[in-house]
């Protein structure tokens, strides 16, 4: 895909933007953060170790996460959570590893505070055929109270890329597959030609969502955050 200047991301909290090399230092400061921690700390939920952790696609820097996880946590949780928001389309295997496809495979059912002690990057590799690729390192970490039941917190993502029409160079909102399948061309079409756009073979073009997996085997969606 071709892209740009560095990407933008979002505050989950107070929806603020800034470029990525920024995002983590707003969170540490963001007053609507400070609140739901101070909330949180009223509730019966146990203390423990919270990672902020960032989660970046190998493919392109422009797709990441920043996320707050349960030290108690397990790394399924966090498999479960990037198939939700990024990755699933038909149901393929995945791994953890350390060093990639020929690193340590990191089995899913260890926990967070266990496969970050020595501040590893952490490599997930989702679908062995056409994989998805995403590291994962910790920004941060915390003692304090989960701010939901749940495993993982969204704190902040990238804001989705802005791509231009092929044909027009309008903002897109399209990818034609037979152009990137047939002839590796990132085909993006803006509303208007995505309707009068030549694509045979392979169905109407599908929407461009916020993922890195956007163009590769069934994938159409949703990204959005599971929870």
């Amino acid at each position: 895909m071709p892209r740009g200047k560095q990407s933008r991301g979002q505050c989950a909290f107070c929806a603020y933007e800034t470029v990525k090399g920024s995002i983590g230092k707003h969170l540490a400061a963001c007053p609507r953060r400070q609140e739901r921690i101070a909330a949180a700390e009223q509730t019966k939920r146990q203390a423990e170790t919270l990672y902020h952790l960032r989660i970046q696609s190998a493919d392109s820097s422009d797709f990441w996460l920043d996320l707050e996880v349960r030290g108690s946590a397990i790394l399924r949780h966090i498999d479960e959570y990037l198939r939700a928001i990024w990755l699933e389309c038909c149901g393929h295997l995945s791994q953890f590893s350390i060093g990639g496809w020929s690193g340590e495979e990191i089995a899913k059912s260890r926990r967070v505070n266990q496969s970050f002690q020595r501040d590893v990057e952490l490599t997930h590799i989702y679908d062995f055929g056409m994989s998805s690729e995403t590291q994962i390192k910790v920004v941060d970490r915390r003692e304090g109270v989960p701010l939901t039941a749940r495993p993982i917190t969204l704190m902040a993502r990238n804001l989705m890329p802005a791509e231009t029409c092929i044909e027009c160079g309008q903002p897109a909102k399209w990818l034609c597959m037979e152009c990137l399948i047939e002839r590796n061309v990132w085909g993006a079409l803006c509303d208007g030609h995505a309707k009068s756009h030549l694509h045979e073979d392979y169905g109407e073009p599908i929407e461009l969502v916020n993922s890195p997996r956007v163009g590769m085997c069934g994938y159409d969606g949703p990204a959005e955050p599971p929870y």
